[in-house]
């Protein structure tokens, strides 16, 4: 490292040794240690961020220390931030340079900083074996370097939904998607300042994960069905169709009694402030909202699963959270037989005509047992025929299986989030409290019908990994997506109309069938829309059927919510670097949603304009 550097670190932040062991100056010897933190991987070294940007040793040494502005050290509490890499510390540096930039200036140079400490850091980081004698550069040279993954997050890969020509491909179905997992998972990559991996964008996810101001339903079918169509805010040559679903919110009085089993993960890679601690503490929020007539159990699994508190009532308040208290984390990971034992004690304690759940809550790194996703989608889908609801919890970074925690959640009647702080815990399970614990509905399916005299061709904005066969929409035999009590959930279509010039859909030239045109008949209709669901309890569906007429207003005079949800569509697909999207600027999502920000009591929408404002 740099000598005027190591000095001015060694000078001007406490708790910082700097150590320089004998060479030629420039070598490279110089070690900074934190006092009071721990050692990862055999070695001492922080983490530096430099102006907001994951850096190393190395990196430092291009900087001039006259343009340091500040320094400041993060010890205790640093992995509940940084994850594993901030075991040894973090050491924050901002320079001068950065202060005087303009916003778009900055953002350059944190750009160009991140991508040269991702080409240095991923996929791994270069161990040196301490006995080598760091003087002697041919000793080094010839030294085996060992490399270990920086981490092992894993997100499910998929191709982002085309558009189709409703004179070939009529209809799309598909499943509702009430889980939120990513948006909050996109956040915290945000917040660290860490390019967001693409697959862990679901768009879907993103959009349902706020609330929009649909009316309650005034029929006897569960939820409202409500539709706008508007233009599209990225090709306004294009048109936008929301379809959104408002659940009924049933009043607390009236909810049925619940048999809750906690499914804990306490093995060794729960070992973080941000995983177990922030686990036990989040259940204690669920804890808070049981009665008397609710009953409670707990399940654990590390190596082997046992059974740690049996079903108790819901106003032993004290008995279950001194259970939650004693739990420490240690072992291998048998989520298998973890899952066996929950649905197991949920059965014994079932509740007919109650609610029945299993709450999962882990970082998803099974390692003992069945392990692959294909096992676990398997044993789980076993599972939901016993009348079991699943909710996944997902927690911590550097290792987090969101692939694995997806799929248990999709097969099995079941909703998923990711905590990463108690800001969502206490939304997730205090807040929307009914709509993430109490079904109302499952198996909700839709499949809409494009009429092709005003649809040129249609795509569905996300939801790849829920689209259906068109054939699985009236068997009841396929599994599709619970709708919790208040519940909102909104997908959107982009459109072309007929007559728009475009590259992404041709119509098929056939020799043998023709298109056949309704003439006048249905020219008002711009499409008609299925939805099939079951009671909670049920095993038949019901269907509701209902026409969308093609009648589009100007974007500037659609409602606030579809602004917002087109501008949160936008932003994801931003993220994910859609080549369907020609335009991407920043400006002009953070615009859009500012206009459909609304009442927001919360400030999540806020929040989100926050987040946007922080990617070029």
């Amino acid at each position: 490292m740099n000598t005027e550097v190591s000095n001015s670190l060694q000078g001007r932040a406490a708790g910082v040794t700097v150590n320089t062991a004998a060479g030629q100056p420039g070598s490279g010897n110089t070690t900074v240690i934190l006092r009071g933190a721990g050692t990862l991987y055999g070695n001492q070294e922080p983490l530096y961020i430099i102006d907001g940007v994951p850096a190393n040793a190395d990196n430092m040494k291009s900087i001039d220390p006259n343009n340091i502005e500040s320094v400041s050290v993060i010890k205790d509490g640093a992995t509940d931030i940084f994850g594993s890499r901030g075991a040894n510390g973090v050491i924050v540096v901002t320079t001068k340079e950065s202060k005087k930039m303009s916003k778009r200036q900055f953002r350059k140079l944190q750009k160009k900083r991140y991508e040269q400490w991702q080409k240095e850091n991923t996929p791994s980081v270069i161990i040196r074996d301490a006995a080598a004698p760091t003087s002697d550069p041919k000793a080094q040279t010839e030294k085996q370097e060992e490399k270990i993954p920086v981490d092992t997050e894993e997100y499910e890969a998929f191709d982002e939904n085309k558009f189709e020509s409703p004179a070939s491909n009529p209809l799309s179905t598909f499943s509702i998607d009430v889980d939120n997992a990513s948006y909050t998972n996109v956040r915290r990559f945000i917040n660290n300042a860490q390019r967001v991996p693409k697959d862990a964008v679901r768009v879907e996810e993103m959009i349902n994960f706020f609330k929009y101001s649909y009316p309650q339903p005034s029929s006897v079918h569960p939820f409202s069905i409500n539709t706008e169509y508007s233009d599209c805010p990225w090709n306004p040559k294009h048109k936008l169709l929301k379809i959104g679903l408002q659940g009924k919110d049933i009043p607390a009085r009236e909810l049925p009694a619940s048999n809750f089993v906690f499914l804990i993960d306490v093995s060794g890679s729960m070992d973080a402030q941000n995983k177990l601690p922030l686990l036990k503490e989040s259940m204690k929020i669920l804890v808070k909202n049981m009665r008397r007539e609710d009953r409670i159990a707990i399940v654990v699994y590390a190596g082997a699963a046992g059974l740690v508190l049996p079903a108790t009532r819901g106003d032993e308040k004290e008995t279950i959270v001194s259970a939650l208290n004693k739990l420490n984390a240690g072992g291998s990971t048998a989520g298998g037989e973890g899952i066996e034992l929950a649905y197991k004690i949920a059965q014994e304690n079932f509740v007919k005509g109650g609610n029945n759940r299993v709450i999962l809550a882990t970082d998803g790194d099974f390692n003992v047992g069945r392990t692959s996703n294909t096992d676990m989608q398997t044993l789980i889908e076993e599972k939901r025929k016993s009348g079991v609801f699943l909710t996944c919890l997902g927690y911590g970074m550097g290792n987090y299986k969101d692939s694995k925690l997806e799929t248990l959640s999709d097969k099995g009647n079941g909703n998923y989030a990711y905590i990463d702080n108690m800001q969502e815990a206490d939304r997730f399970l205090d807040k929307e409290f009914k709509g993430s614990m109490y079904a109302i509905a499952k198996d909700v399916k839709i499949q809409i019908e494009f009429n092709p005299s005003h649809v040129q061709a249609y795509r569905l904005i996300g939801y790849e990994n829920r689209k259906l066969r068109n054939e699985d929409f009236a068997n009841d035999a396929i599994d599709a997506g619970e709708l919790g009590s208040g519940h909102t959930v909104t997908a959107l279509y982009e459109i072309i109309p007929p007559g728009v010039e475009n590259d992404f859909v041709t119509a098929p030239e056939l020799k043998y069938s023709q298109v056949q045109q309704n003439g006048n008949q249905y020219s008002s209709e711009l499409a008609t829309i299925k939805f099939r669901y079951k009671k909670p309890d049920g095993d038949k569906s019901t269907e509701i059927v209902q026409t969308i007429a093609d009648t589009a207003v100007s974007l500037a005079v659609a409602s606030g919510d579809f602004k917002f949800a087109a501008a949160v569509a936008w932003f994801g697909l931003k993220l994910r670097n859609s080549k369907l999207v020609p335009n991407k600027d920043v400006e002009a999502i953070k615009k859009l949603a500012t206009e459909g920000i609304l009442t927001d009591p919360e400030g999540y929408r806020a929040e989100f304009i926050r987040l946007v404002n922080r990617i070029e």
